[in-house]
């Protein structure tokens, strides 16, 4: 196969350039093929142009590293506000995310207190201005329908519980989900859901172990509460988060829906561990079943990748299992793991990208996941031979563990946020200048098309 031509910079031009304030040259990810290439970033911290830059600004060359678009997480809990902040909060949360390259989070609203309000978002938004490292958007709880207006214009989201979970006690019967996604139609914001149906968990088990939880929570339950959210309104921005099974992949596809899976559903099942520390909602399933996922994921039929990051203290994990908290660590892990499988060959670099950066990105409706020019300059560089073996005590989540102890990972060398070092030599190296963000989408479309078709 020929190389792909190489890009030149009048073909490949912002419109409205200036002089460039920065211009970072080396191999990148570039229309799906690995190219060299030279960006131009502008004052504004966005991608100028790119191919054969003039001269007359700083020029960063990344050598034989590789250059790609910053990640975003559709899904973290950052736990703040909430009475447990030396845990987890949104300062030490967005730092263990610029580490492991992702540029956005989507933080989730089952806080304590819930965003249910204008008034508790309004408090949130107020903890991650000049704290946050990269950029929040916030999700709200849809549970006060007389709520849902005055949300719409401050949230970047809504997330709908369909069991109970950590802070959200008041979740909608199945019955119920259809009317409130009706009225959540026309708002024009996403809306992830946590689809299990509660009706098919099977109460009083005294789970033990991770085997034991998910027979408590079978994926029978995540079946049944796909069926209201297939025959969503059309023109509905639904999401179904954390997605175990390869049969839902199949499902949502059909239907054209957007999805996610996670690391750990992923990359390992119900046998991985024995403790506390791989007790997760959904659970953690069979090997037969996370292996299927993982093929439909290298096939690059599942949409995206999100950490579902909600990391509880070791002591918190330590009581018996049928008391522990649910969830586990991920946002600075994610992107590692994953790009430790590209370098052992296991996963093609293309779905990495789509799935990590770019349509995560898209489905927030935010400029970022593309190099191309017109999107913000949120780059990585990531030198694949670096690989490390991950260790609780070398990350910087306060909960001081991981389910991915010994696991091999390769991190980014760098981070740019519009432009600017956040970080370098892999240590964090920005400010709290991270800000909340609501999506920027074209219009609606009209009814009867999809939104994410599932070719995509």
């Amino acid at each position: 196969m020929a190389p792909p031509p190489r890009l030149r910079s009048t073909e490949n031009e912002a419109p409205g350039s200036g002089p460039p304030a920065l211009i970072l040259a080396g191999r990148a990810f570039v229309r799906g093929t690995l190219q060299a290439v030279e960006f131009a970033v502008d004052e504004d911290g966005r991608i100028q142009s790119l191919g054969r830059i003039r001269r007359g600004a700083p020029r960063h060359d990344v050598g034989d590293a590789v250059i790609l678009p910053a990640a975003t997480d559709l899904h973290v809990h950052l736990r703040e506000p909430g009475p447990d902040t030396k845990t987890e909060n949104l300062a030490t949360g967005t730092v263990e995310a610029a580490l492991g390259g992702v540029t956005l989070v989507g933080e989730m609203p089952n806080t304590e207190p819930p965003v249910t309000d204008v008034e508790v978002l309004e408090d949130k938004e107020s903890i991650v201005n000049g704290r946050a490292a990269v950029d929040v958007l916030l999700y709200a709880s849809p549970t006060r329908p007389g709520s849902l207006d005055g949300l719409a214009r401050h949230a970047g989201g809504f997330k709908i519980y369909l069991s109970p979970t950590t802070g959200i006690a008041d979740v909608p019967s199945l019955n119920e989900v259809p009317s409130l996604l009706d009225r959540l139609a026309p708002l024009r914001l996403p809306v992830s859901v946590h689809a299990e149906d509660p009706r098919q968990f099977r109460q009083g088990m005294d789970a033990k172990a991770p085997p034991d939880w998910n027979v408590e929570r079978p994926p029978a339950a995540e079946a049944a509460a796909l069926l209201p959210l297939v025959s969503a309104p059309r023109a509905l921005r639904l999401h179904v988060a954390h997605v175990t099974e390869a049969a839902s992949v199949t499902r949502l596809r059909e239907a054209g829906l957007s999805f996610e899976a996670t690391p750990h559903h992923l990359l390992l099942s119900e046998r991985s561990g024995k403790s506390a520390a791989w007790k997760v909602n959904p659970p953690l399933r069979s090997e037969r079943d996370r292996a299927a996922l993982w093929e439909a994921f290298c096939r690059g039929e599942v949409p995206s990748l999100a950490s579902d990051h909600a990391p509880h203290s070791g002591t918190a994990k330590e009581v018996d299992f049928a008391r522990a908290p649910s969830g586990m660590p991920g946002v600075e892990t994610m992107l590692p793991l994953f790009l430790a499988r590209v370098r052992s060959g296991d996963l093609p670099l293309s779905t990495l990208v789509a799935a990590a950066c770019d349509r995560p990105a898209r489905w927030l409706g935010q400029p970022l996941g593309r190099l191309a020019p017109g999107h913000r300059a949120n780059f990585l560089v990531v030198d694949f031979r670096a690989r490390t073996t991950i260790s609780a005590r070398r990350l910087h989540a306060p909960c001081g563990w991981t389910a991915f102890e010994g696991w091999e990972g390769i991190f980014p060398r760098e981070h740019y946020r519009d432009g600017q070092a956040i970080v370098l030599g892999g240590e964090y190296v920005g400010r709290p200048v991270g800000r909340v963000v609501r999506p920027e989408f074209a219009p609606v479309p009209s009814p009867g098309t999809r939104l994410v078709r599932p070719s995509g």
